[in-house]
């Protein structure tokens, strides 16, 4: 789950790490209130997209007044932003953040993380902020420092000295940056953050470390511990049918193929998508309908997948565990029956009561295709397609 950069921050600040004063937009109605929050003409005003290059697509300005501040505001509420984030069609921005400004001295970026390939928390630093780091990766590697945590739920001085190492900080930011990191690690371990992304963290000529920009995200699978979390979800920035797949408990992602998939289980899911791309065809989505879906969800999955308007042909590949062949077969024929299925549908079932399956499908005398395996299902169905 991510969240806004004006919500990172207020999480930052709580846990005792330094932002710059600021306050969100909802409605250009809020302007002038808001504007006299701040107390300084001189403002950054910021559209609040879950996107990064928010910069070079114009959707950060820096004002002088308060007539200035409206002009933007007003080209800004409602402008898609198209970055390198978001794709040609961009997003709309529903949200504005205005934000003191700050004389910068150095800029720097600073982020933390679950490595799951060490299963360790992995720091990672570098004197090149504000840019693109997957950039500096690529083309100056021996700028970027990763410091891998021996250990999880602590972090020592050893090893707050290694990442900030190459931010080069004189001696009266070192504390600072030392109990900054402190407070992101607390962040990451106590509310189950996945990545928290501090850039530009900034170097004022004040001495001060300051959080210029914050990103954070937050491990799905964690969130009902956390409600104040879940709270801050806003559901403009999230794909429609993504959210209606979530309140049926299903695992639903949108490609851009043509071939609708419904699997149980992760793995049979994306052995289902490599295998319509190794017979010449795309995915439409990844939808996993889990192990003990209900013949509801199965209903409820057909349709999402019918909703995708790209979709030509189905392919169900189901193996039955503790989910049984008959009630998914039932919850498929039901959900062709209801929408008037059109389009080709392959159905590869194995497993419990498997044969009570295929003649529940065969019994409703719709068109389907029933396959033997997953090569002749992904087979049946790229050349149905065509």
């Amino acid at each position: 789950m991510n969240i806004h950069e004006y919500q990172a921050k207020e999480i930052l600040k709580k846990f005792g790490a330094s932002v710059p004063n600021g306050v969100p937009i909802f409605n250009l109605n809020e302007i002038e209130k808001k504007f006299e929050i701040l107390k300084t003409s001189k403002i950054v005003l910021k559209a609040q997209i879950h996107a990064g290059g928010r910069g070079k697509a114009g959707g950060i300005k820096i004002v002088n007044n308060l007539n200035e501040l409206k002009k933007y505001a007003k080209i800004l509420f409602g402008k898609k932003l198209i970055t390198h984030q978001t794709g040609k069609q961009g997003k709309e921005v529903k949200r504005l953040y205005l934000e003191e400004t700050c004389e910068i001295k150095k800029e720097f970026y600073l982020s933390c993380l679950v490595d799951r390939a060490s299963s360790k928390i992995a720091f990672i630093s570098s004197a090149e902020g504000g840019v693109d780091i997957e950039k500096v990766a690529k083309e100056k590697p021996n700028k970027i420092i990763t410091v891998k945590l021996s250990r999880f739920n602590s972090i020592s001085h050893e090893d707050i000295k290694k990442i900030i190492t190459p931010l080069d900080l004189p001696n009266q930011s070192v504390k600072k940056a030392f109990h900054l990191i402190q407070c992101l690690h607390k962040i990451l371990i106590e509310k189950d953050a996945s990545l928290i992304e501090i850039n530009p963290l900034v170097l004022t000529k004040d001495g001060d470390l300051l959080c210029l920009d914050a990103k954070i995200n937050f491990d799905d699978n964690a969130l009902y511990r956390h409600p104040d979390i879940v709270s801050l979800k806003d559901l403009n920035e999230e794909d429609p049918t993504e959210t209606v797949a979530s309140k049926h408990d299903l695992a639903y992602i949108k490609l851009n193929g043509k071939i609708g998939c419904m699997v149980n289980g992760a793995g049979l899911a994306m052995a289902t998508m490599d295998i319509i791309k190794l017979y010449g065809s795309e995915p439409a989505n990844f939808l996993d309908v889990g192990g003990g879906a209900s013949k509801e969800q199965v209903t409820a999955a057909f349709k999402i997948i019918l909703s995708d308007k790209n979709v030509k042909g189905i392919l169900i590949n189901i193996f039955g565990g503790i989910m049984k062949c008959d009630v998914l077969a039932q919850g498929v024929v039901d959900a062709a029956k209801e929408t008037g299925l059109s389009i080709p549908l392959v159905v590869r079932l194995a497993g419990t009561n498997v044969d009570l399956g295929k003649e529940i499908l065969k019994k409703s005398k719709l068109k389907i295709t029933s396959a033997n395996n997953l090569s002749d299902a992904a087979k049946k169905i790229v050349e149905a397609i065509k």
